[in-house]
């Protein structure tokens, strides 16, 4: 077996994704997509509930297995190898619930040691710090409000200074003054680490901001593709919401005219 040089893992792309499917027992969630996020880009994966987000998610983090297909990460096969590669990735969801008796500090405390942090006290004091995680740092994570829990959850993506984040709905529950400073705190880490994102989001605001380029899914697919500027000029729309919903509504109507008689 060739082994893949240094200079080869380096300059290969964070995320590379061929004929991925993924089929259960009565339905295709994922139906043979194909995308490639660079190293230190930000890329959209947007679409209503159940076009496959969640489960595409899942295959690139290894908890899913592919039906068909291949995924690269950082140059590493993931069925294979994802061994070598989790250690520099993480993710972030405040869907994701933690150990509720434990405190934040506590939990914390545990995926650093899970990733091997050095200095994991430093390292929590100083998200603590940038997250304004502070004065719950040791408040039970059962007792939290769900724009802490978000907060928290982005605290743990973080904790090991990933060269990859796979995010979904980083500002979920937020105030909207919270939610700008949190998107300000990921663009500053992109630029100071370098690190590539994969961005799930119901925020066109935020995707509009962030996002080098954005893929449009449905029923598993990947409709459109596009930077946030070339979506809504080929669309006619002023915003990647009307986007969105013209997606949407585009395959509600197909649905309502396939089952016309």
């Amino acid at each position: 077996m060739l082994i893949q040089s240094m200079d080869d893992a380096r300059s290969s792309p964070a995320i590379e994704v061929s004929g991925l499917r993924k089929a259960f027992a009565r339905t295709t969630a994922v139906d043979g997509i194909d995308f490639v996020l660079p190293r230190g880009a930000v890329l959209g994966l947007l679409g209503g509930n159940g076009a496959g987000k969640t489960t595409t998610i899942g295959m690139l983090l290894g908890l899913v297995l592919p039906t068909a297909g291949r995924i690269r990460v950082m140059g590493e096969d993931m069925v294979r190898h994802r061994h070598r590669v989790l250690p520099r990735m993480n993710f972030s969801s405040p869907y994701v619930d933690f150990p509720a008796r434990l405190t934040v500090r506590e939990n914390l405390r545990v995926f650093a040691a899970l990733y091997g942090v050095r200095d994991a006290g430093d390292r929590i004091a100083a998200l603590a710090s940038d997250l304004h995680l502070r004065r719950f740092l040791d408040q039970r994570a059962g007792s939290l409000s769900a724009g802490q829990k978000t907060r928290m959850a982005l605290a743990k993506a973080l904790v090991n200074d990933p060269e990859l984040l796979l995010l979904d709905e980083p500002t979920a529950s937020l105030d909207p003054d919270t939610g700008d400073w949190i998107r300000a705190y990921l663009e500053a880490y992109r630029r100071r680490t370098g690190a590539a994102i994969l961005l799930a989001s119901h925020n066109m605001a935020e995707v509009e901001r962030l996002c080098d380029e954005v893929l449009m899914m449905r029923e598993g697919r990947i409709v459109d593709r596009g930077t946030p500027a070339a979506l809504r000029a080929r669309f006619g729309r002023e915003s990647m919401e009307q986007v969105f919903l013209d997606v949407a509504r585009a395959g509600r109507g197909a649905d309502a005219a396939g089952a016309a008689p």
